[in-house]
């Protein structure tokens, strides 16, 4: 079976291969180790392959093990020594985590009861319906007045990221207020969330107005990760108005210093004219701005750059950067203290 260790300096991979069935191992990972040090290596005294690289500047790793067999077969696994394995946008992943990760608190704490009601808004812009799912606290009425944290990609942020475990333990716990949450699904979210004007319209028009008529909101914050980051900054860019807070995790705001490895996107063009339009001053009505984006991802640069445009043109805005990936138990760890910071900021 195989397994992992670290020992607080470096990383040690371990496959087993008692019959030597194997013709090679590679190890498939995003926390930057170079393609040329990924390859284990045979190690005949444990009837073994083996793979040690220095720690990386994060606190845990998601990995899958690349298999060659002799007959000339291939298969890319999860580790089967290793138990901890963690689902994200593309299937599950073994996970390490390093001496200092700590998951956070809220994932025991005592949770307020809650409901959920699906439903789908026509939109005309798209010429089709997105659905929503809100959740709200078990108690409270549909007129009641509370904020509404509308959110991109918002069925995959619950399962994968337990968005709306973290609502309910801090509405339970009193460090968040009562709220409710709209989530969003992404449809086909490479056109939708790539800074494209129909889907801006959609969401700011026919979707909020629909959740204006169901639910007594107060006030509206925007929340979205990668391409759905973008799509929310970019709505708000559109209509100033919408929302009171917004908060970007690992957005990509894709400018050709830094992201040139993505114009084979096929709306790159359309996201560098966006993002190159907030630098140019577009941004037009300040609301606070909460920023998150691992402290390796390719995309901290351009976090960077949008952290400074956003500041040049008067917003209260932070980014924080953190020992971690591009990854759903990234941006879940980031919920707290640094959205509970936003809510409890926006929603007064």
């Amino acid at each position: 079976m195989a397994s992992a260790w670290a020992d607080g300096t470096s990383v040690t991979f371990r496959v087993p291969d008692p019959g030597y069935r194997l013709a090679g191992v590679r190890l498939s990972q995003d926390v930057r180790i170079p393609g040329d040090r990924l390859n284990f290596h045979h190690v005949s005294e444990s009837d073994a392959w083996e793979l040690t690289f220095r720690q990386p500047p994060v606190t845990r790793m998601e990995y899958l093990l690349e298999l060659r067999y002799r007959d000339g077969g291939a298969e890319t696994v999860t580790d089967p020594g290793n138990p901890r394995h963690v689902d994200g946008a593309f299937g599950p992943k073994s996970v390490l985590e390093f001496a200092a990760y700590r998951p956070p608190g809220w994932l025991t704490a005592a949770a307020v009861p809650a409901h959920q009601t699906a439903f789908e808004v026509p939109a005309g812009s798209l010429d089709r319906a997105i659905g929503v799912r809100t959740w709200a606290p078990a108690d409270a009425s549909d007129d009641e007045v509370l904020p509404l944290l509308v959110v991109h990609d918002g069925p995959e942020y619950d399962t994968l990221a337990g968005l709306t475990g973290y609502l309910a333990a801090g509405v339970a716990g009193g460090w968040l207020p009562r709220l409710r949450a709209a989530l969003l699904g992404p449809g086909p979210r490479d056109d939708w969330y790539s800074a494209n004007p129909q889907y801006a319209e959609a969401l700011t028009g026919d979707v909020l107005k629909a959740l204006d008529a169901r639910l007594a909101t107060s006030v509206r914050i925007g929340m979205g990760t990668s391409l759905g980051g973008l799509a929310m900054l970019h709505a708000h860019c559109h209509h100033p108005d919408a929302f009171a807070g917004l908060f970007l995790q690992s957005g990509s705001f894709f400018w050709p210093r830094f992201d040139g490895h993505e114009s084979w996107f096929g709306y790159y063009p359309r996201i560098v004219a966006f993002v190159a339009s907030v630098s140019d001053g577009q941004l037009k009505q300040p609301v606070p701005v909460t920023l998150t984006c691992g402290a390796i991802e390719e995309n901290l640069p351009n976090n960077r750059l949008m952290e400074r445009a956003l500041n040049e043109a008067g917003y209260p805005v932070q980014l924080h950067e953190l020992p971690d990936m591009h990854n759903y138990t990234a941006w879940r760890d980031g919920f707290d203290p640094y959205l509970t910071r936003l809510l409890n900021r926006a929603c007064g």
